[in-house]
């Protein structure tokens, strides 16, 4: 944006020179020194997040570019901001990493790693807010978001848009700027789980997700 700029004669040639097409603009780095930036543990609003997660699944249809656009988008707000992301991201792995969450994981996906319930809940998160409570609520409403086939559904990429936001706007580590002095809804701080399920007994896995029990398992 132009302002108090004598616009005279002997102007006419810069301004020509300095209105180029928006094409060919790029957009500078953030010096995070020069705005004296300091380590947070501010969650981004969490509806602000969610609305940039539906409109990342209104303009994409496949994870790769959904995570594309999602770390564009991000590029959009404040570096703050984008730290604020991956905390929020933070919040809802932790609050989801639960024995029922992670039952219904295994039947949809007939088992899996420790990091493989890590990333089927960022896959949950990247559903979208409805989809996340509401499995939270009751692991079987998965049913409506599967396929018919047992599979995995994982999305690690979007555990770090976040962080690519950052550093690609500022040229700087994400991690460096979070407090995790006061922010302890990390994966370091999970809780140890009080299972409720054994795969060595179907039973105790039906009692806890019988729907998916009965498409995934029950013969």
């Amino acid at each position: 944006m132009f302002s108090a700029i004598d616009y005279g004669q002997n102007n006419q040639d810069v301004l020509k020179d300095t209105l180029v097409s928006s094409d060919t603009i790029q957009m500078p780095k953030i010096n995070l020194d020069s705005i004296h930036f300091k380590a947070t543990n501010e969650m981004l609003d969490e509806n602000l997040y969610w609305e940039i997660i539906e409109k990342s699944l209104k303009e994409t249809s496949n994870q790769e570019d959904q995570e594309i656009y999602l770390t564009t988008e991000l590029e959009r707000l404040s570096p703050k901001e984008m730290i604020g992301f991956r905390l929020r991201t933070d919040k809802l792995l932790f609050d989801s990493y639960t024995s029922n969450l992670w039952c219904a994981n295994y039947i949809i996906s007939n088992g899996g790693a420790d990091d493989g319930f890590d990333y089927f809940r960022c896959w949950l998160i990247s559903r979208g807010k409805e989809a996340y409570y509401k499995t939270l609520e009751n692991p079987d409403y998965l049913v409506n978001l599967v396929d018919n086939e047992s599979k995995t559904y994982d999305f690690e990429g979007f555990w770090y848009v976040g962080n690519n936001a950052f550093k690609e706007v500022t040229d700087k580590e994400a991690e460096a700027y979070i407090d995790y002095e006061n922010f302890k809804t990390t994966d370091e701080n999970y809780p140890i789980l009080d299972f409720n399920w054994n795969v060595d007994e179907p039973q105790t896995m039906e009692k806890v997700c019988p729907v998916l029990f009965k498409k995934f398992i029950k013969k």
